[in-house]
């Protein structure tokens, strides 16, 4: 990604936070990806580390109307994604990529619903689903825009995340055009 494009998404992503006065900590984390696509406003997402402490982890995600976090899975992290602001939608996958004629169970607002694979969820402010390994999931926004949180277990962006498009590179290769807006998760600052 250019530096230029990670600067225009982390200042959309700012600007949404405080247009819906959603505060963020001191220093956060910022993070802004294309997942290695190199097509960012299909998939692609400004996320923000709020918490990663041994136990658990926090983050918040902005995406733009129909931008996607690619279909994958964890085999440690159990995660609770909340839409905090706008809609989103999430589908679901549960066993082998190609075998997915089962039916798993999903815990959406504190109640179990037992889905069939590829069943999509349409999440609004304040509703949570949550996932627990294996479960293969891919979210996009459906509103302008959408915040959403995640509360997980312990978070491990280098180890815990199997995607099923083997071209998915987690962190992207970033082409210095202007200077940083703000250093990302990693960057030496």
């Amino acid at each position: 990604m250019k530096r230029s494009e990670i600067n225009s998404a982390l200042a959309r992503a700012m600007r949404c936070f405080a247009t819906h006065q959603f505060a963020l900590p001191p220093h956060p984390g910022w993070d802004a990806t294309d997942f290695g696509l190199n097509d960012f406003r299909r998939y692609g997402a400004v996320l923000v580390n709020l918490a990663l402490e041994n136990e658990y982890s926090e983050k918040a995600i902005h995406l733009l109307h129909r931008q996607a976090i690619p279909a994958h899975r964890h085999q440690k992290k159990k995660e609770d994604i909340i839409c905090r602001a706008g809609v989103f939608s999430l589908q679901v996958w549960f066993g082998t990529p190609g075998q997915w004629d089962a039916t798993g169970n999903i815990q959406v607002n504190n109640t179990m619903q037992t889905v069939p694979s590829g069943h999509i969820f349409h999440i609004t402010a304040g509703e949570r689903i949550t996932l627990v390994p294996p479960v293969y999931h891919e979210f996009w926004a459906l509103s302008d825009e959408a915040l959403v949180g995640e509360v997980s277990t312990k978070n491990d962006d280098l180890h815990d995340n199997f995607f099923i498009n083997p071209n998915v590179g987690r962190f992207p290769e970033i082409i210095e055009d202007e200077p940083p807006l703000v250093r990302l998760v990693g960057e030496p600052a």
